[in-house]
């Protein structure tokens, strides 16, 4: 459909002018998004699940059984991280703290060395979101 051109403006009907502001907001929404290795964990929520209390380690996600199937991917890393994680024995219930089990997890973690859902550092003090 060609525009008519009057006065040296170019004037669209409805239906053009439609699809042209649809295409523009498409736009701007996918150059505004965040990248996909940018891992923001507010308030220490990721995907719904708080990044304390009981966790099992699962070794691989291969094969029908679900208590084989992690929650998350994560990658131990010494430098920018995600989250500071501090394994303790009892009471994991702020932020960060983990304690480790072998059944009835919170959720379950399988150590990944590329593409992690989210990168962890373990310390000894101050566990947390960066």
């Amino acid at each position: 459909m060609r525009p008519l051109i009057l006065g040296g403006t170019m004037k669209f009907k409805k239906p053009v002018l439609r699809t042209i502001i649809a295409g523009a907001l498409v736009a701007s929404a996918v150059v505004t998004s965040a990248p996909a290795s940018a891992v923001s964990l507010p308030g220490c929520y990721y995907y719904g699940k708080f990044l304390a209390g009981k966790v099992q380690i699962v070794t691989t996600s291969l094969g029908r059984a679900t208590d084989k199937v992690p929650t998350f991917k994560v990658q131990a890393v010494t430098a920018f991280q995600d989250l500071k994680v501090q394994t303790v024995t009892a009471f994991p219930t702020t932020c960060g703290k983990w304690k480790y089990v072998t059944s009835f997890p919170d959720f379950k973690v399988r150590f990944v060395t590329a593409f992690p859902d989210f990168k962890i550092k373990f310390v000894t003090a101050f566990p947390g979101t960066k």
